[in-house]
């Protein structure tokens, strides 16, 4: 994957050229068409997922939860809590998504933690907006 459409995803955009070639190397580039599953409710995560181009959708069962575009990621809750996937993701439209493998994000943590508490702040806010307002 090329650094350089790195800094196109907001989640990796703030850090530095080094740490963007380093995530870039690690990270896969896949095209997609419409109608594909990329993650599946219920399945163990293996992967990390960042919308580079087109449009997915995030549903529980039936219900359509929301709609992703450019630079929305998924994936990284199951990922990095070891748990199923709470919800599938469909394909809309075509799709360029930019993936790590459970490893390559392993990897990341040990020689980048700073790009690993990044992610980690954004699953932590992402768990707060889906938190009940009492």
């Amino acid at each position: 994957m090329d650094e350089a459409r790195l800094r196109e995803i907001p989640l990796f955009a703030g850090l530095g050229k080094k740490e963007r070639r380093e995530v870039a190397k690690q990270a896969d580039e896949v095209d997609v068409e419409p109608g594909r599953h990329l993650v599946r409710e219920g399945e163990f995560a293996y992967e990390f997922f960042a919308l580079e181009e087109g449009t997915a959708e995030v549903r529980r069962g039936d219900q359509l939860l929301a709609e992703l575009g450019p630079g929305d990621f998924f994936g990284e809750m199951g990922l990095i809590g070891n748990v199923t996937r709470n919800a599938s993701v469909v394909t809309a439209s075509p799709v360029k998504v930019m993936v790590l493998t459970g490893s390559a994000f392993r990897h990341i943590e040990r020689e980048l933690p700073e790009v690993s508490t990044q992610i980690r702040k954004a699953i932590e806010e992402r768990c707060r907006q889906l938190e009940p307002v009492s």
